[in-house]
């Protein structure tokens, strides 16, 4: 069986719009701000425009923008940002691609997924969940799109891209060619990736920095899938719960993306224009990974929990493999323990969410200096009773 969803390409190049200019398709208003483009809802002006309804137009503006030595932000969603109030003095290119590209095989060869970077990622889920695919379903409801997945190694409840992730193929802006990653070439990490790395690495950026777009540009992910209409074991005690059985039991992964999005609801984390707890980039810090020596310093009920490697699963659906050495504890119990509890900074623009602590949330008219001094004043917080320094999860303009 084969399925397709492409929708056709523009034959004109890629709109562009300058600061006050008319924005794209059709030159119709204003050219957007980062805030207009950004779950948070803040940030500045853009020197350059460039909606992207091809991989050639997203490759041209890419190259254009590296020619002309400017700094370059690709965007999807927008929901793992946090701007600036400053105008962005380079090119913003929004990757508006859409359309999947699957086939299932056979009970032994599962089903493949080719996806466009700029696809929503919750489209991803919601087909793979259709058509009795196992494996992603416990990651519905995760705002962005399909090209942030393996740069972040998204995951949640238990699951992570990693364990269906085939490769990934990319524009290489330092060899100005595409190349093709397999996964175990990603170097997929709790929330890392080879990808994310180099914007932070000369190393492995070539001898440079490129943030805040890496190295490599996502142009399309690559998935595999096992045929299964029970999904992965539960490895999430939460999720369990909700479901109402045991860790490790198998359940239709329909029930299993119901629950998830109604656990993701309660906390703030489905997008909803009119709940100023979703205004937000999802979970602001990264859960700490710690030696076993630093587990041991914290106190005697801090949550300790294996460090997994999902990229080395052997099946898909299997269990991921144990890292020896290192904890995972949890940052929204070391924020909550620092004396930061939800709604912390009402009734400021800027608050930690009314019901997840997580969440740092624009509450109408907070600006990124407001969201940044909330981030610091929760990051040193928990530096000073744990002595643990939290690591923000959205690229920080």
């Amino acid at each position: 069986m084969s399925l397709s969803c492409v929708e056709p390409e523009p034959a004109d190049g890629p709109p562009v719009a300058p600061v006050g200019g008319m924005a794209a398709p059709g030159g119709a208003g204003p050219a957007p701000t980062l805030a207009d483009l950004t779950t948070l809802r803040v940030g500045g002006p853009i020197a350059r425009y460039v909606e992207a309804h091809s991989e050639e137009e997203v490759i041209a503006a890419v190259t254009a923008a590296d020619d002309d030595g400017v700094p370059l932000l690709v965007l999807g969603g927008g929901s793992n940002l946090l701007a600036s109030d400053e105008a962005f003095p380079g090119t913003v290119v929004r990757d508006m691609r859409r359309g999947i590209r699957a086939e299932s095989f056979s009970t032994c060869a599962g089903a493949a997924m080719e996806v466009p970077a700029g696809q929503p990622w919750d489209d991803v889920v919601a087909l793979a969940v259709q058509e009795e695919w196992m494996g992603v379903e416990a990651l519905s409801g995760i705002p962005g799109t399909t090209g942030a997945t393996p740069v972040q190694n998204v995951g949640a409840y238990g699951q992570e891209v990693a364990e269906t992730i085939s490769s990934v193929r990319v524009w290489d802006r330092f060899e100005r060619r595409p190349r093709l990653f397999a996964l175990g070439e990603l170097q997929l990490t709790y929330r890392d990736s080879l990808l994310k790395r180099s914007l932070r690495d000369p190393a492995v950026g070539g001898g440079r920095v490129w943030g805040p777009t890496g190295r490599w540009v996502v142009l399309e992910v690559a998935f595999q899938f096992r045929l299964a209409s029970l999904s992965a074991p539960i490895r999430y005690a939460e999720l369990a719960r909700t479901l109402g059985v045991q860790p490790g039991d198998r359940v239709p992964s329909r029930e299993v993306r119901a629950a998830v999005l109604e656990l993701r609801r309660g906390k703030g984390m489905v997008l909803d224009a009119a709940d100023h707890d979703t205004w937000s980039a999802g979970s602001f810090f990264t859960n700490p990974v710690v030696t076993a020596e630093q587990a041991a310093t914290l106190p005697p009920d801090a949550p300790r929990f294996p460090v997994a490697d999902h990229s080395a699963i052997h099946q898909i659906g299997g269990e991921p493999v144990a890292v020896e050495g290192l904890v995972k504890t949890s940052a929204a119990w070391l924020i909550a323990h620092a004396g930061f509890g939800k709604g912390h900074g009402l009734p400021g623009p800027a608050a930690l969410s009314t019901k997840h602590v997580l969440a740092l949330t624009n509450r109408g008219g907070a600006t990124a200096a407001d969201l940044r001094a909330l981030a610091d004043e929760v990051r040193g917080g928990v530096l000073a009773a744990f002595g643990i320094d939290l690591v923000p999860e959205p690229v920080i303009l």
